[in-house]
């Protein structure tokens, strides 16, 4: 049979069903925030983060006298069964929200608290035993907790991002290795430049993405440092002496994090310019991987009439109406995938800007930008290896004939001839199809049969010497 409660706060009584471990404040978010359908429980590191948060404030304050010993153990109790993912069904705010997340510290509360009162004995709603505000909440504000769980969780989501970015960065270097003899044209503004090894090209794209594991490295330095403590603004109001250091220390033991508490707290409860710095490092990996796919899908391009020089997985047939079309649906989603965290860089720009006096109330569309940029950006590169870049190959004779076809060679003997010689060379060979070869050896004998094979050999194409 189903039974309900009566929960009450200043704004008046509302009836919960019994089986609902959140509350009053809970469910009035959930009326006044239907925004994006998206429940914090989406992001479960997030509500692990909130209640590592609130069992390491029930310590502190349990060490300083403030809260009872068995009402302290009971909530870090909860804690721990809400860390491990035992209530996340119960945390249901949206994640974009007006009140500065404050619905989602009180969801964490409420849910806590009732855990608590469980595991004390008491039913749900019986709130003089443990209290969501006096006790759960105890020697804090949403100021300080919800940015310091806010931290955590990024932190620790950002682990997982780093890894599969590591991943992808490592299968790009693998084909640096496999494609390491194929000669291939290099081009720049589309148009063709000079000689190259494939596999230096892919081993660009491999430098490219590990630079981007050290800016991760650096912006996870920056969220290291909370404001625990700080309660409203900075004062440190209804915490007692000792509390901030003292929940600082503890929340370093339970999370395993190199958290620190910042050393002015008023600045450090209104500012937002670590998550602005994550969110440009999250920017400018999107940017990078975005160019290295439009780089994929133009050198598989064709097959017949692009450049042809390699080959992606074929994953799906491209066309409902032009049979045997093959698309790169895979760099074509992760470019899609680095618009939204693009435009979502700009998000937590104006979010960050938006803030005023002592609090930035926008955090919850900083928090939603990032959780869901790091979350979209993880698959992505996850993607992108397992469906694309594993599976390339090359079509070296197609790449290497390119070369040998191609006027760019001519750049090789300017040191030789001079550039007003290979200029001319290159003129006569675009205006009638002869190749390079022909014209300055064979024709203009401006360089022996001899010259022409010291200079245009693999390695010094790839790794040139020069040759007067």
């Amino acid at each position: 049979m189903n039974t309900s409660r009566i929960e009450h706060d200043f704004l008046g009584e509302r009836l919960l069903p019994d089986t609902a471990y959140y509350g009053i404040q809970t469910l009035r978010a959930l009326e006044n925030f239907a925004i994006t359908g998206i429940p914090i429980n989406t992001e479960p590191l997030f509500v692990q983060a909130l209640a590592f948060v609130k069992k390491g404030a029930a310590l502190a304050n349990r060490d300083l006298g403030v809260l009872p010993v068995p009402i302290a153990t009971a909530i870090a109790a909860a804690c721990d069964r809400v860390a491990a993912g035992e209530f996340d069904n119960q945390f249901l705010t949206d994640m974009i929200q007006g009140g500065a997340g404050t619905s989602v510290n009180m969801n964490a509360n409420e849910v806590i608290a009732n855990v608590a009162l469980e595991i004390m004995g008491h039913q749900k709603g019986e709130y003089q035993y443990c209290h969501p505000n006096n006790h759960v909440n105890c020697s804090q504000s949403t100021n300080d907790a919800y940015p310091t769980a806010f931290r955590i969780a990024l932190n620790n989501k950002l682990v997982g991002y780093r890894e599969t970015l590591y991943n992808l960065a490592d299968a790009f270097a693998a084909k640096g290795e496999e494609f390491h003899d194929i000669l291939k044209m290099g081009r720049t503004q589309l148009q063709d430049a000079v000689p190259m090894s494939m596999g230096d090209e892919f081993h660009a794209f491999a430098t490219n993405l590990r630079e981007e594991l050290l800016r991760i490295d650096d912006s996870r330095r920056l969220i290291d440092e909370i404001n625990m403590g700080a309660t409203a603004i900075g004062t440190r109001v209804n915490a007692p002496t000792g509390y901030p250091e003292l929940v600082t220390e503890y929340l370093r033991d339970i999370t395993g994090l190199n958290l620190t508490l910042a050393g002015d707290l008023f600045e450090a409860t209104y500012d937002t310019g670590a998550y602005v710095q994550l969110s440009g490092v999250l920017k400018r990996t999107a940017v990078k991987l975005s160019k290295i796919c439009n780089d994929l899908r133009l050198l598989s391009s064709g097959p017949r009439t692009g450049i042809n020089e390699i080959n992606l997985p074929p994953l799906q047939p491209g066309s409902s109406i032009m049979p045997g079309k093959v698309n790169p649906v895979v760099p074509e989603v992760v470019n899609q995938t680095a618009f939204y965290v693009i435009g979502a860089d700009l998000t937590v720009t104006m979010a960050a800007e938006a803030g005023q006096l002592q609090l930035n109330v926008m955090e919850p569309v900083i928090s939603f930008a990032l959780f869901t940029s790091i979350s979209y950006m993880t698959n992505a590169c996850r993607t992108l290896r397992e469906k694309c870049v594993v599976g390339i190959t090359a079509n070296k004779a197609h790449a290497e004939n390119l070369v040998r076809n191609s006027i760019g060679i001519v750049t090789q003997l300017n040191p030789v001839i001079g550039y007003e010689a290979s200029a001319e060379i290159a003129k006569e060979a675009l205006k009638t199809g002869k190749s390079v070869h022909d014209i300055a050896v064979v024709e203009r004998q401006l360089l022996t049969e001899e010259k022409w094979n010291e200079i245009f050999t693999f390695e010094n194409l790839i790794r040139p010497v020069f040759i007067q």
